[in-house]
C-alpha cells in the first residue's frame, strides 16, 4: 500500500483524546516444489495460535535457502458454521500482519478491522510478508542511527523534500549504503510482490485449504491482484478496500507518489470546509477563516517549537505531517480541531503524539517500520535514475498541493539508490482473470488512495463491481454499517453489490466536544 497500517488512528484517537481531554508480464517461472509441511500451531495468546510457514528465498530454487514467514490465525469462534480460512493484508507496506490480527478485538470499528459475523466464520490468518514484521525484517539502520535521524533531521515544509537537494541526496546514499551493509542483496531484491503473492499461496498450501478467500486494505490491494493473476483458481472470494493503482504502481512512482500527496491535500482540504461550514461556535480554530490560522500556526511553529516532555519539539513540520494524517479519518477530526487550538496555546503535546503514532507514511521517515515499508517500495517501482527526473516532478508535486507536496517532494530517492534490483519482478497487468468477480470498495475523499485509484482497479480487473463510500477515511470497511453489510456479504456468501453501490455514512463533525460525547 501506498499509505499506512489499518488500525494506527485507532491508537491514535485514544492516546490523543487522553491527553486533550483528561478523560502478470515478466519474471523467471517458478520450478517445481514439493508441498510445504502443514503450519505446526502453537497457543500464543486468548484465542490465538502461532506457526511459522518456511517459503524459499528463491522460487527459481524451491530446495535453496528458506525465509521463515510468521503466521498467527485467530480460529472461528463459531467452528460449526466455519467457511474456511480468510488472509489478509493490512497495507504499509511493512505493516505487520500478525501486530494487527492480535490487536483487532481491541479496534472494533477501525478501518480494517472484521466484524464479529466474519471472526464467528472464517479462520483469519494472518502473515507477515518477507521483510516485515516478524518475517526477517528488514533494518538498514542500526537502533541508534534510526534514533539519531528521528533527533537531528529538522525538514523544512516550504521546502521541496524538506531539506536542500544536496542534503537529501546524502541522506539517501547513506540509508541504502546501510541497506546494502545490514541486508543480503538477493532478501532485498526477493522482497517484490510477485514473490509475496507465492508466499501466501505457500502458506495456502501449508493451512489444507483447497482455496482462500482474501481481504486487503491500501497495499494489500496490491498484494490481492497479483494473487488472483498467478492462482485464480485458489480464490473463493476477493474484497480490495482502499484500492492502489497498480499501474502507477508498478509503473512509474513519481505520479503516483503526486497523486498521494493531492489526496492528502484534499482531505485537509476538507477539514478546513467543514471548520467553516460549522462556523466558530463549533470549530473554533481559525475564528472563520482555519486555512490563515492553519498557515500562520505552521510557519510559527517553524520559527519557533513547541517543547515536549517526552520527545522532539514540535515544528512546523511535525505539525503539518500529523495535521495531514488526521485529517484524513473523519473520526478524527475532532482531535485535529483540539490539537490545533492546543498547539496555539502553546501545548504541541497532542500534535506531537499523533505524529508519533503514524509508524508507516507514503513519505520517508526514520522509523524502523518504514524500512520495510521503502525495501517492498523498491523491489516493485521502476524508479527513474535521473535525480532531474525527481526535480521535475517535486516542482509539479508543490504546485498541486502547495502544503503537502514538498512533503511528496524526493520521496522515491531511496530507490532512485537502491542497492538490489529485482530483474525479474512481475509487472502486470493484473487481470486476476479466472477468478470469482471482486468487490472493490473505493473511498470518495481518501487520502492516499484517490477514488479515481478504485476506478481503475474496477476497469483493470477482469470481473469486479465498485462499492463506493462518500466523505473521507482510508479504508471503508470496518467504520461504516453499509459498507459492512456488502464486505461480510461478499466475503461470507459471494454476494457483491451491484456496480456503482454508494454508500453514505453521517457528515462528520470538526467539534472538539465530539471527543467527551457533548458535541455533534
Amino acid at each position: 500500500m501506498a499509505g499506512y497500517g489499518s488500525s494506527r488512528l485507532a491508537g491514535v484517537a485514544a492516546v490523543a483524546a487522553l491527553v486533550l481531554t483528561g478523560c502478470a508480464s515478466g519474471g523467471t517461472p517458478a520450478a517445481a516444489e514439493p508441498p510445504p509441511p502443514p503450519v505446526g500451531w502453537q497457543e500464543c495468546g486468548p484465542g490465538l495460535e502461532c506457526g511459522t510457514v518456511e517459503v524459499p528465498l528463491e522460487y527459481t530454487d524451491p530446495g535453496g535457502e528458506q525465509v521463515p514467514l510468521a503466521v498467527l490465525r485467530r480460529p472461528a469462534t463459531d467452528p460449526d458454521r466455519r467457511v474456511g480460512s480468510l488472509l489478509f493484508n493490512p497495507g504499509g507496506p511493512g505493516v505487520s500482519a500478525t501486530g494487527t490480527l492480535r490487536t483487532m478485538p481491541d479496534l472494533p470499528g477501525a478501518p480494517g478491522a472484521f466484524t464479529p459475523e466474519v471472526l464467528a466464520r472464517f479462520d483469519v490468518v494472518a502473515v507477515d510478508p518477507r521483510g516485515v514484521g516478524d518475517s526477517r525484517p528488514v533494518r538498514c539502520r542500526t537502533d541508534a542511527e534510526r534514533a539519531g535521524a528521528a533527533a537531528t533531521t529538522a525538514p523544512d515544509p516550504a521546502v521541496p523534500g524538506g531539506l536542500p537537494l544536496p542534503e537529501l541526496l546524502a541522506t539517501a546514499t547513506a540509508f541504502t549504503g546501510g541497506c546494502a551493509e545490514h541486508q543480503d542483496p538477493a532478501f532485498l531484491a526477493s522482497m517484490s510482490t510477485d514473490n509475496v503473492a507465492r508466499d501466501l499461496d505457500r502458506v495456502r498450501a501449508a493451512l489444507g485449504e483447497d482455496r482462500i478467500t482474501y481481504y486487503g486494505i491500501s497495499y494489500g490491494t496490491v498484494v490481492g491482484p497479483v494473487y488472483a493473476t498467478m492462482f485464480p483458481d485458489r480464490v473463493r472470494q476477493m474484497v480490495l478496500d482502499a484500492p492502489v493503482d497498480t499501474g502507477l504502481w508498478f509503473g512509474d512512482p513519481l505520479p503516483f507518489l503526486g497523486e498521494v500527496a493531492v489526496a492528502s491535500e484534499q482531505t485537509l482540504d476538507a477539514w478546513f470546509d467543514a471548520c467553516r461550514a460549522e462556523g466558530p461556535a463549533t470549530c473554533p480554530f481559525g475564528g472563520g477563516d482555519p486555512e490563515r490560522a492553519f498557515d500562520a500556526l505552521i510557519d510559527r511553529l517553524e520559527a519557533a517549537p513547541l517543547p515536549v516532555a517526552d520527545g522532539t519539539p514540535v515544528d512546523g513540520a511535525k505539525a503539518l505531517d500529523a495535521a495531514r494524517s488526521i485529517a484524513g479519518e473523519r473520526t478524527t477530526w475532532p482531535l485535529l480541531t483540539a490539537a490545533l487550538l492546543a498547539a496555539e496555546r502553546g501545548d504541541g503535546t497532542a500534535l506531537h503524539l499523533m505524529n508519533a503514532a503514524v509508524t508507516v507514511s507514503p513519505f520517508t521517515a526514520p522509523t524502523a517500520v518504514q524500512e520495510a515499508h521503502i525495501g517492498v517500495r523498491c523491489a516493485d517501482w521502476h524508479t527513474p535514475a535521473d535525480v532531474a527526473a525527481h526535480t521535475a516532478a517535486a516542482g509539479a508535486v508543490v504546485g498541486q498541493a502547495p502544503r503537502i507536496g514538498p512533503r511528496a517532494a524526493y520521496a522515491a530517492l531511496d530507490c532512485a539508490l537502491w542497492p538490489a534490483r529485482d530483474t525479474e519482478r512481475v509487472t502486470g497487468p493484473f487481470t486476476a482473470a479466472g477468478a470469482p468477480p471482486t468487490l472493490v470498495v473505493g473511498g470518495r475523499l481518501d487520502p492516499v488512495t484517490p477514488h479515481h485509484w478504485a476506478e481503475s482497479m474496477t476497469r483493470t480487473l477482469d470481473s469486479a463491481v465498485l462499492l463506493t463510500r462518500e466523505g473521507v477515511g482510508h479504508g471503508s470497511y470496518g467504520p461504516d454499517p453499509c459498507v459492512n453489510a456488502a464486505v461480510d456479504a461478499a466475503l461470507l456468501d459471494g454476494v457483491l453489490p451491484a456496480d456503482g453501490t454508494v454508500c453514505t455514512p453521517a457528515p462528520a463533525t470538526t467539534d472538539p466536544a465530539a471527543l467527551t460525547g457533548a458535541g455533534g
